[in-house]
């Protein structure tokens, strides 16, 4: 009888390319949505396999297990098959296959949702002609299909633009901008705020840098999935065409001509975010780039760059000394640009740039949002494979410092309530105080002159409670 054993894993991957343990942003996405959306949505053989690649091991095991079963299995059969110690990840696994109504809960038998079943099916033996995988344009030699360098270094310069704009904004310098609606998807996810007039980068945005392109390309995403209703979008029609995407062919051309209107609709918005290529605005064909066709693999995509490829979160470029210098290994505008944003640059070299970490430099990056734990952590994951001989790896006295200097901005907070002040007696005063205590409510406190501080959300209540007594003492 088969088994499934679980094994811990030593392959650190991210939550948004399909972690062992963590859940893919938009598999967390597709549990908080209805049973009814979700079964339109597996109608759809693309999705199914798209949706399937996003599972983690375990539960696509279970698919695969029951994917092939024409007759229900009983749920203690299924149970016999898991090793002891695999008990708690085997419940997990059923428990998230049940939330994306893949696996319905049940106590006398365990099936694959028949429309997801009929639908992964179909991806798998390749049957059916509903063109859920796109529709591929016939050779055109007036219009042939653009090579794939052009692809890559199209998707490349739309990804680094929006980037380089969010860590320029603010800077006095002026880069390329983005369209309208990747400025108000930034503001609108919170990556960039309006600050006099002006988008500026926020705390979030700063930590949305720190991700490589994987995780960046699904944040925004995400959030152009919740931007569906308010724009009158059909979120099953905008989620199956983002999934179709991922199915495509590097270098192919398909047609619009299957396309839903809001699909359709979706295609101005994707040119923005570098996902497809077209030749024009109104044109029948588009390609998709290498960011579209591996949204649901784990492959780069963006083509190795100093920029935002996988190869400079693997390799690094920062080596930091002692005395708070600091050298980067890059040419590349967009780490400059980063680094500016919390480090005196001084000179600058074919492929070398070197500056400072100054308290002025610190000071900046936190009046922006930015926090001591963020500039620590993108050193850290950007350091010269040389610094990664230190341990520690960054030098103590220097993580310090960022932090001291973060402390020297946080000395006072302030917070709003209510001072009570005037009481009557000592005892009056130690009745009320010993009830806002019971609400932990009290932020501050001062016998000798028979006051205290409340927050604003216990004044209510102790308002209340003091016109109480007042009634019960007159009566």
């Amino acid at each position: 009888m088969p088994s499934i054993t679980i094994k811990a894993t030593t392959d650190s991957k991210d939550a948004h390319t399909g972690s062992d343990d963590v859940s893919h942003s938009l598999i967390t996405f597709l549990q908080s949505q209805s049973q009814n959306m979700l079964t339109r949505l597996y109608q759809k053989p693309s999705a199914c396999l798209s949706i399937f690649r996003l599972l983690r091991p375990l539960e696509r095991q279970l698919v695969m297990s029951l994917l092939w079963l024409d007759l229900s299995i009983h749920p203690s059969t299924m149970a016999a098959w898991v090793t002891r110690e695999g008990k708690k990840p085997y419940q997990d696994a059923l428990s998230a296959l049940a939330r994306l109504h893949i696996l319905p809960p049940s106590t006398t038998k365990h099936s694959l949702n028949p429309t997801f079943k009929s639908g992964l099916r179909q991806a798998i033996t390749g049957g059916g002609t509903s063109g859920s995988f796109g529709v591929v344009a016939e050779n055109d030699e007036k219009h042939p299909p653009p090579e794939l360098d052009a692809l890559d270094a199209y998707a490349l310069e739309r990804w680094e633009t929006i980037l380089y704009y969010m860590v320029s904004s603010g800077t006095g310098q002026f880069p390329a901008k983005p369209s309208a609606g990747v400025l108000y998807l930034l503001e609108k996810s919170g990556l960039m705020a309006r600050i006099q007039g002006a988008l500026q980068i926020t705390s979030a945005g700063f930590q949305f840098l720190l991700h490589p392109p994987h995780v960046q390309l699904w944040e925004l995403l995400l959030q152009y999935l919740q931007m569906a209703e308010e724009r009158r979008m059909d979120l099953v029609e905008v989620i199956s065409f983002l999934l179709m995407l991922s199915t495509t062919e590097l270098g192919k051309d398909y047609l619009t001509e299957n396309l839903s209107p809001t699909q359709k609709a979706m295609l101005e918005d994707l040119r923005d975010y570098g996902l497809i290529k077209q030749r024009t605005a109104t044109s029948r064909r588009f390609s998709p780039t290498r960011l579209a066709t591996t949204l649901t693999s784990s492959s780069p995509p963006l083509p190795t760059s100093a920029g935002s490829g996988e190869g400079s979160h693997t390799q690094g470029f920062i080596v930091l000394e002692t005395n708070y210098r600091l050298y980067a290994y890059t040419d590349n505008p967009l780490q400059i640009a980063v680094l500016n944003l919390f480090v005196t640059l001084k000179s600058r070299f074919p492929n070398l740039v070197i500056g400072s970490i100054t308290r002025d430099s610190v000071k900046k990056a936190l009046a922006n949002g930015i926090t001591a734990d963020q500039i620590i952590s993108y050193l850290v994951t950007h350091a010269h494979p040389q610094m990664r001989r230190n341990k520690p790896l960054l030098p103590v006295t220097v993580q310090d410092q960022i932090r001291l200097w973060e402390l020297e901005k946080n000395r006072m907070k302030s917070q709003e309530g209510y001072l009570y002040t005037a009481f009557a007696s000592q005892a009056d005063y130690e009745y009320v105080l010993n009830y806002a205590k019971q609400l932990d409510v009290v932020l501050w406190e001062n016998a000798s002159r028979r006051c205290f501080f409340g927050s604003l959300e216990g004044h209510a209540n102790i308002r209340g409670f003091i016109e109480r007594r007042q009634t019960a003492g007159n009566a």
